[in-house]
């Protein structure tokens, strides 16, 4: 029989905002771990989700999108939070959109250009490009924008490539016992969850520019052997937003409780009593001390 030397290690998944890192996170861990919405800055938290095979085990970062610019108090915490993430890691993967490679990610590569760990480019959404003859030509064009150890086409969305990128993933880990339990697949509390899951549903019922200037904080959590009772506040960064966000006659609010309350009862494995409010935090993303308050600070 076979002797396998278990694999240990950790791996940051970076790129420009909406290149589907949480997606990847996601379907690797074959869980929710990371929220996911088409809007920039969905992840605003390292994330990590935990994958355990009998070959090892592996440890997902999922970063905020890096961006340019530094148009507030958050967006600057959110691209010092994705940077700090390449820091002590194993393995970096670049991800960028199949057919698209833009200023932001030319600045990724800038940004990568100085690290230590083997970065392997990853091209995802190979699934959206039309003509299939154009793909061999981006990707030898992408190539050259850093030195990679692998460059590797893939669809997140459609699960294609899982399995072969997973492979690659492995070879660059080295060898040590799992740092956590099997069953574990994120680090992240389940209060922490329980925000980002309202997030979540928020930014997805909201139109383009509003989901960016809200955020949710949980000020309520009880536990009882079969009810959770969650009270959590919805802040924005000004009053004409508070109505957009609790809708006409509460409708909008009443919609986000309903399926971020289905969402977290399996998470949580029991029912749920979900209380939503909205506050006011004047301009909180463009303030340094609100965006510490409010949670986005760099993890310990």
């Amino acid at each position: 029989m076979n002797h396998i030397t278990p694999r240990f290690g950790q791996v940051a998944i970076v790129g420009r905002p909406n290149v589907g890192k949480s997606t990847l996170v996601n379907r690797l861990v074959g869980q929710k771990v990371s929220i996911t919405a088409p809007k920039p800055q969905t992840t605003r938290h390292r994330i990590t989700g935990i994958i355990t095979e009998e070959r090892g085990q592996v440890v997902l970062i999922d970063t905020p999108g890096l961006h340019q610019g530094g148009r507030d108090a958050l967006n600057r915490q959110l691209n010092r939070t994705a940077r700090s993430a390449l820091e002590g890691v194993d393995l970096i993967l670049f991800m960028v959109q199949a057919g698209q490679f833009g200023e932001e990610d030319e600045q990724v590569a800038r940004l990568l250009e100085h690290v230590e760990a083997p970065v392997v480019l990853v091209v995802n959404k190979v699934d959206l490009v039309n003509d299939k003859t154009e793909l061999l030509p981006f990707l030898a064009k992408v190539g050259e924008k850093g030195d990679f150890a692998a460059i590797y086409p893939m669809s997140a969305r459609r699960q294609r490539g899982l399995e072969g990128l997973m492979d690659l993933v492995f070879s660059y880990l080295p060898e040590g016992p799992a740092g956590y339990d099997e069953e574990q697949v994120t680090t992240a509390p389940v209060r922490f969850m329980t925000a980002e899951i309202i997030r979540e549903k928020l930014a997805r019922s909201l139109h383009d520019e509003l989901p960016y200037q809200t955020t949710v904080m949980i000020e309520r959590f009880e536990e009882t052997d079969r009810l959770v009772t969650i009270g959590a506040v919805i802040y924005v960064a000004r009053s004409g937003q508070k109505g957009i966000v609790i809708g006409q006659g509460g409708a909008r609010l009443k919609m986000v409780g309903q399926q971020a309350r289905e969402a977290i009862e399996p998470l949580l494995g029991k029912r749920v009593m979900l209380e939503l409010w909205v506050k006011v935090a004047d301009d909180w993303a463009d303030d340094e001390r609100s965006v510490a308050a409010l949670g986005y600070q760099l993890p310990e």
